[in-house]
């Protein structure tokens, strides 16, 4: 099989040739995907609506023809990965169709072609067209003397210093928000190997963390979602100070295939009593961080739909173990994410961290104006 694809018509062609010879199952599984999709519901925007029922080979190119083409705004940069999934949106024949190959391998191309259009000069309109939607936003960013060269180098963009100061630098007892993102407790009795639904949650920390040596320390612990919405900062840092002990930049996994993901930002409040469980199969990296006095903390970035990189700084990239570690400090820079969606999974050790505790006077979140 073909992995590596140059252009968009190369992926298009592929894709009639499978679907024409049913390679490895590709026609009966797209066939079964659309045959068995589910109604969307009811109160979604128009913008993020695509109805898969009796669509045929040609629909999907077309599909990715046009989102390949499409220039996302600053509020609408989940919008298609909504409306692609929709194909597998509580559909076990859909999520075949993208987790197994070829579809997998379908999935992992699209997203390496846009990827590879972002990181060119061809996508600098879009840069232009972010900067000016974001308006008095960009005064917190560091813009390069010679401007930007491609939409990706803006979206990683870095914040000018003094920008996000550091709450209680030196107590290490506080523990700070990884990104400029959306925070959710998930569960706080956490399992390791078996699946035991807690609060109608579902995380088994040894997949999360990859089989590390370290996941039975948060065997009935905490975990929190910090998730990244596309128009926001998108580097993350350390949450506390101690010596990163073992991570793993690359943790392979799916690109594709969250059979509930529009209701991850459909709850009114961003991935509210969400199943996490999912994201054990994504793509993502891992650290984990032995604070002084206050055990081990896990940190879990997790590239949602159509991120293939999660990138860590290169002394962070492969930690093998507790001979090699790695000193850190509360804000230290970790890594980031290039252009979609994301989320930042982090784990505690059993009653270190009961609650998400907040000074008066200090910032809980923004209201959403009503159109």
């Amino acid at each position: 099989m073909n992995t590596k694809i140059a252009s968009i018509d190369e992926f298009i062609k592929q894709l009639k040739e499978w679907y024409e010879s049913d390679y490895k199952g590709f026609k009966t599984l797209f066939d079964k995907a659309v045959e068995n999709v589910q109604p969307i519901p009811e109160g979604q925007k128009s913008s993020v609506v695509y109805d898969w029922k009796n669509k045929g080979i040609d629909d999907l190119c077309q599909f990715f023809i046009d989102w390949y083409n499409w220039l996302p705004d600053v509020e609408t940069g989940l919008d298609w990965i909504q409306k692609f999934s929709w194909l597998y949106y509580k559909n076990s024949y859909g999520l075949c169709f993208v987790t197994i190959d070829p579809g997998y391998t379908m999935t992992k191309q699209f997203v390496q072609l846009r990827g590879n259009f972002f990181d060119s000069p061809d996508s600098l309109p879009l840069v232009d067209k972010w900067i000016k939607e974001l308006g008095h936003q960009m005064d917190q960013f560091i813009i390069p003397s010679a401007g930007f060269k491609s939409f990706n180098e803006f979206f990683i963009r870095k914040v000018k210093q003094g920008a996000r100061p550091i709450t209680s630098k030196d107590d290490d007892s506080v523990v700070v928000a990884p990104g400029d993102c959306v925070i959710n407790m998930i569960v706080d009795d956490l399992t390791n190997e078996t699946k035991i639904p807690i609060k109608t949650v579902f995380l088994n920390v040894s997949e999360l963390l990859n089989n590390s040596q370290y996941a039975f320390n948060f065997v009935g612990g905490t975990a929190i979602s910090c998730i990244l919405m596309p128009n926001t900062y998108h580097r993350y840092h350390s949450p506390v100070s101690g010596i990163v002990v073992e991570s793993n930049e690359d943790v392979a996994g799916e690109y594709f295939g969250i059979k509930d993901f529009p209701d991850l930002l459909n709850k009114g409040d961003v991935g509210y009593g969400y199943d996490y469980s999912v994201f054990e199969r994504f793509r993502r990296g891992y650290l984990v961080i032995e604070t002084k006095n206050y055990g081990y903390v896990g940190m879990v970035p997790v590239g949602l739909n159509t991120v293939a990189s999660v990138i860590f700084e290169d002394k962070l990239k492969n930690i093998p173990d507790k001979h090699a570690p790695v000193l850190i400090k509360k804000g230290d820079e970790i890594g980031y994410f290039q252009y979609g969606g994301s989320l930042i999974i982090l784990l505690f050790e059993r009653d270190r961290f009961p609650s998400l505790n907040i000074l008066q006077g200090q910032r809980i979140g923004a209201f959403k104006s009503v159109e």
